[in-house]
Order: structure tokens, then sequence, then C-alpha cells
């Protein structure tokens, strides 16, 4: 939908972003919290996201995986976010609620709920669909960075079915154990420098 802004336009747009300080994982009602180790073997942590994953291509899901998930933990939740989004928040990409605590999700797994490969309940992008909603920065607008967020919850209430992004921050508060913070950026009407192919992030 994005690519079909003009360049001029997108370029005027630049200095309109929501911020990385509206990024779930830095909301105060969160609380403090460990770390964990979330990766993906497609792209590098600060790296450019294959095409693939984005609206310029298949428009699947990344493949991730995760460690040093702390216990006590009852289960993880995705939260991918791009703050560089030319409007008041950050654009939600994707939601799952429920990952399993020692696994991976493969490469398209986040998809609407019965229809995809992973386990967890898949809530709503910011486009009120299920699933991954693939990148697709207006053209010109600079690069844009899109947060993959992990987080770890101990001992809680549930989510209803297919949640949105803000159900999902409030069932998380004062309940983070730990969290896992993975960026890849993609852009569009300027020069795309590609990181090494494979590369890991080191989160």
């Amino acid at each position: 939908m994005l690519e079909h802004v003009p360049h001029w336009l997108g370029s005027a747009l630049k200095g309109l972003r929501a911020g990385q300080d509206k990024l779930a994982i830095v909301q105060p009602e969160l609380g403090t919290f460990e770390s964990l180790h979330l990766a993906s073997m497609a792209f590098g942590n600060g790296d450019r996201l294959p095409e693939r994953f984005t609206a310029d291509g298949a428009g699947v899901s990344p493949p991730l995986f995760w460690t040093d998930v702390p216990e006590g933990t009852e289960r993880l939740v995705l939260i991918v976010e791009d703050p560089d989004a030319p409007a008041p928040n950050p654009l939600v990409h994707a939601v799952v609620w429920g990952l399993p605590i020692d696994g991976q999700l493969e490469e398209g797994a986040i998809r609407a709920d019965g229809d995809g490969t992973q386990s967890g309940d898949v809530g709503r992008n910011s486009f009120f669909g299920e699933g991954w909603l693939a990148p697709d920065p207006p053209t010109g607008h600079g690069a844009h960075n899109y947060a993959f967020q992990l987080f770890a919850l101990g001992a809680g209430p549930d989510v209803g079915a297919n949640p949105g992004r803000g159900d999902v921050v409030k069932a998380m508060a004062g309940r983070v154990l730990a969290a896992g913070l993975l960026t890849g950026t993609y852009s569009r009407g300027e020069e795309a420098p590609v990181g090494p192919v494979g590369s890991v992030a080191t989160a």
C-alpha cells in the first residue's frame, strides 16, 4: 500500500515518526526485567531485512529463535513494531501470545490462527488483521527499524482470543521476567546496504 506514496511526500514526512519511546519494551508499566536472547538466521541485529519478508517480496514472517528464557516463565509473547511509522504510535506488525518456551518460529509461521504452524494465539496487527503485516515503508521516508520484542512472562491472567497490542501490554504489566530485542531495518527509494547473508543477531 505505502509503496505507492510518491517519493517527494515520503521525504517530506521524514521527520514524522512515532518514536522509539513508544515501543512496548520500554513502557514503564512492564517494570524492570532481565534480558533473553532473540535472534534470526535470516538477518543480524541492525541489518536490513531480506526483501522476501516485506511487501516488496513474498511478505512472509522471518524465522526467529530464542534462548536464555528464565525459570518460572509461563508463556512467551512476541510483539513486532515499527517506531518509525509516520503516525502517533508505532505500527504493529505482529502479536503472538503464548509461544512455546523452548522453541522457535519457522519462516512464514506468523499467520492467522488455524492457518500457521506456530503455537500460540496470533493477535491483531495495526490493519486489524491476524498474522504478519509485511513491512511497507513509504518511499523516501528513510530507514525504518522493525523491533522484534520477545517477552517472558510469569504467572498471571490470559488474554482473550485475537488480542491487540494494547490488550497484550496491559496483561503483561508487572509480570515480565525477561525480554529480548532484535531489530531489522528496511527502506525504499534510497541506498539499501545489506548485512551479511545468514548473519545472526547478538542481542
